[in-house]
């Protein structure tokens, strides 16, 4: 492991891109520190900011195999600060939320609801950015609970080609969903029948 204190940068990148986990935990021991002064700066809250460096170092390794970084230092702060504008607005998107005064009975089905909305709000902004046709098929089918045959109908395609709309547009739920570590289980309970 020593050793790898005196690669630079780019032979630590290429290693990492290998699959090379000593290259991965010199690149840690390298900005951990650095990118931990950023995120508390931001947050002022260390759990916070701890939180957001490993969220930035789970993903360098989750997608070692598909980078293309010129300049690791540049990248990793990219980073940092990119993680800090998402919870910041995902903090906010909560706040409205909240604001929205649900009438409830209990504080556990106000987070129900809350998350539920933030969950049908995801889902709802994935669903316009599918393909017209796919978006179509799936409002059909889970907004308006209309059958394949009845969807065949009214948008006059085959059934088949519905089928291959609708499981187009669940496999790209089922992938966003995924990559942002949701439940798709709790997915597929919220989902419009």
């Amino acid at each position: 492991m020593t050793l790898y204190t005196t690669y630079s940068d780019i032979e630590l990148l290429n290693l990492l891109i290998e699959g090379d986990e000593n290259a991965f935990s010199m690149i840690y021991e390298r900005y951990w520190k650095i990118l931990m002064g950023m995120a508390l700066n931001h947050t002022k809250d260390r759990c916070a900011a701890e939180d957001i460096v490993q969220e930035v170092f789970f993903s360098l390794w989750k997608r070692k195999n598909q980078l293309n970084i010129n300049s690791l230092n540049a990248y990793l702060a990219t980073a940092v600060k990119f993680t800090i504008f998402n919870q910041i607005k995902l903090e906010k998107r909560h706040s409205e939320i909240m604001d929205l005064n649900y009438v409830v009975s209990g504080n556990d089905l106000l987070e129900d609801k809350i998350n539920a909305k933030f969950l049908q709000d995801y889902i709802d902004g994935i669903v316009e950015q599918l393909p017209e046709k796919s978006r179509l098929v799936y409002n059909y089918s889970r907004k308006k609970g209309l059958s394949n045959a009845e969807i065949a109908r009214e948008m006059r395609i085959t059934e088949k080609t519905v089928e291959g709309h609708l499981t187009k547009a669940l496999k790209t739920l089922r992938l966003s969903v995924k990559e942002q570590g949701l439940l798709f289980i709790v997915l597929i309970k919220l989902l419009p029948k």
